[in-house]
């Protein structure tokens, strides 16, 4: 019976629906946002394991390879969850302030308790208003967070303004895939997938079902290189992970 009802709710386009009228609009989506990430903070770490197989420590390994941190860079992990760049940027790259900002008090609740979490200066923020001076802020990493934040352009625009000159904003994400039929695949792939994975680790088949309709409404890696470069930043690009069904993005301020 509750195989049957798991089957109904993966195969149903109204859940899918549903979620998507809750993140249309900005704020709206900044609740949904913020309620979500609560319910699962206990399990995120866990979740990002299973799910990429535990791929994700190379791709973050690169990315922090990207984002070339010197000794003495002050380093922002942006929507942190439970700080994972932060953590190992405080570890490994000899930063001089690692800061983990989140909007998700529960993420960083977990991010604290994780016993390499010494060394983080943790923040509760909303990225579309960053409570940092502009130019105060060297490197910026974001893991899966570009998806989530209200207004995608508008927050591209804020971290410009709080990198230094010669900065980097370096992202990690979900990306659509080429070609077009492997997209559609994939797509189907994360529909089922996710709310396999809401429901065994929540009983809940919505709790992940968020990532593949954000995922629809974001413009993915080639559309983050366009937006960066129409704020202003310079020696923007993208690596295609997994025939870019994940990826990397970059960029650097100018100056």
């Amino acid at each position: 019976m509750a195989h049957a009802v798991i089957v109904r709710s993966m195969t149903s386009d109204r859940l899918a629906t549903r979620i998507q009228d809750q993140i249309e609009a900005p704020a709206a989506k900044r609740r949904y946002v913020r309620s979500l990430f609560g319910r699962i903070a206990g399990r995120y770490d866990l979740t990002n394991d299973l799910m990429s197989m535990g791929r994700h420590r190379a791709w973050k390994r690169l990315a922090l390879g990207l984002a070339e941190i010197r000794t003495g860079d002050v380093v922002l992990d942006l929507a942190a969850g439970t700080g994972d760049f932060a953590i190992r940027t405080a570890k490994y790259a000899g930063a001089k302030t690692v800061i983990a900002a989140d909007l998700t008090w529960e993420m960083m609740a977990a991010g604290r308790a994780r016993p390499e979490s010494s060394g983080v200066q943790w923040v509760q923020c909303d990225a579309t208003y960053l409570p940092f001076p502009d130019g105060s802020i060297d490197r910026v990493l974001v893991g899966y967070g570009l998806r989530n934040f209200p207004d995608l352009s508008w927050c591209i625009g804020e971290v410009l303004r709080c990198l230094a000159p010669g900065g980097r904003l370096v992202s990690l994400d979900f990306g659509r895939a080429e070609p077009d039929w492997l997209d559609r695949w994939y797509l189907r792939y994360l529909d089922y997938s996710t709310s396999v994975a809401g429901w065994v680790l929540h009983r809940d088949v919505e709790s992940y079902r968020y990532i593949p309709e954000s995922l629809r409404q974001y413009p993915a890696q080639r559309g983050v290189t366009e937006l960066m470069q129409r704020h202003g930043f310079v020696r923007c690009g993208h690596i295609d992970l997994v025939f870019g069904a994940m990826a990397i993005n970059f960029g650097q301020a100018p100056g």
